[in-house]
This record gives structure tokens, C-alpha cells and sequence, in this order.
């Protein structure tokens, strides 16, 4: 986030994204590509342990876009990662609807670059931010 923005994630801003299940019924590219790729996704205990080790995460927030390749590949993971972690919510936000959100996670202050994984604690403090790419 560049210095004096205000930040516009709050969690009744966050209850306004889409839930899994939502972005998939909305999905217009990509669609049966995305859905194959969560049916076969799996992920190594270590992977399923990435989002204990950021310790207070309850939410993680998504900026994404269906028609984005790196979305296609890192996005399934994710969702497998926060399915493995009871009492995380995961909330989906298009990166074109949104530019409030997505002008806070520019790379490199720069591009506007997707998928955006931003995790959140209780009180919505900012733990983490992945772009590009799950944590590892």
C-alpha cells in the first residue's frame, strides 16, 4: 500500500466478496478449467501447515480475475490451503470491479498484477500479502 492511502478493507467490506462457491458461478473464462484444476489440486502437509506458521490469519482476501493463467494455477491451491485451516474465511473480489482494493496491492507500487492474497486477522490488521503466488 503506498503511504497515506486509507485502507478500505474492513470487514464489512470483506463480507461483500464472493465466497468460493460464488466465483465459480460467476466465472465466464476458464469456468470447467478451474474447476478441474480445485478437483485435482492437492497440497503437501507442509503446504496445509503455510497458514498456521502466519500465526492470527482468519481471513484471506482475493483479488483475482477468471481469464488470469497464474490465477488458474495458484488460486486452487489456496482454496485447499484455507479448506485444510478451520475458521478461515476466504473471500474472492474482482481485480477490474475493485480498484480501491486492487490499487493497495500493486507490485512493486506499480502493475496491477493478480491473483492478490492478502491475510487478514480478527481485527482486520494485515498478517501477510502474496502476489502473484500461495505462500510457500
Amino acid at each position: 500500500m503506498r503511504p497515506g492511502r486509507t485502507v478500505v478493507v474492513t470487514k464489512e467490506r470483506f463480507a461483500q466478496g464472493m465466497t468460493l462457491a460464488q466465483y465459480i458461478d460467476q466465472m465466464s473464462a476458464n469456468k470447467a478449467r478451474f474447476v478441474k484444476a480445485l478437483a485435482e489440486t492437492t497440497i503437501t502437509p507442509d503446504e496445509a501447515q503455510a497458514l498456521e506458521r502466519l500465526g492470527a490469519t482468519r481471513r484471506v482476501m482475493v483479488i483475482t480475475e477468471d481469464w488470469c493463467g497464474t490465477s488458474l494455477a495458484e488460486v486452487p491451491a489456496m482454496a485447499r490451503m484455507v479448506e485444510g485451516n478451520p475458521g478461515i474465511e476466504m473471500r474472492f473480489f474482482l481485480r477490474d470491479a475493485n480498484p480501491d482494493l486492487m490499487d493497495q496491492y500493486l507490485k512493486s507500487g506499480l502493475y496491477r498484477a493478480i491473483p492478490v492474497f492478502a491475510l487478514f486477522d480478527e481485527h482486520m490488521n494485515e498478517v501477510a500479502r502474496f502476489i502473484e503466488h500461495r505462500p510457500r
